[in-house]
């Protein structure tokens, strides 16, 4: 699934997407540290992983979702 990054606060590496729907959905550091990326940026398009109502996974829409 792909959403764009709302806000994200690199001191607790957690923040919000805005889903293709236009809903918000937060992530936590979890789902940060379970991809490649280092920071991410208002805007940026991303994949995202969602089990339950709860993001798991978050890296850049031109990476593929690990594992």
């Amino acid at each position: 699934m792909q959403a764009t990054v709302r806000i994200f606060d690199p001191a607790t590496r957690s923040g919000s997407v805005f889903l293709d729907d236009g809903s918000e959905m937060p992530f936590g550091a979890e789902a940060f540290d379970a991809g490649p990326l280092r920071l991410l940026r208002s805007g940026q398009r991303v994949n995202i992983r969602v089990e339950g109502d709860a993001i798991t996974v978050i890296t850049l829409s031109t990476f593929p979702l690990p594992g």
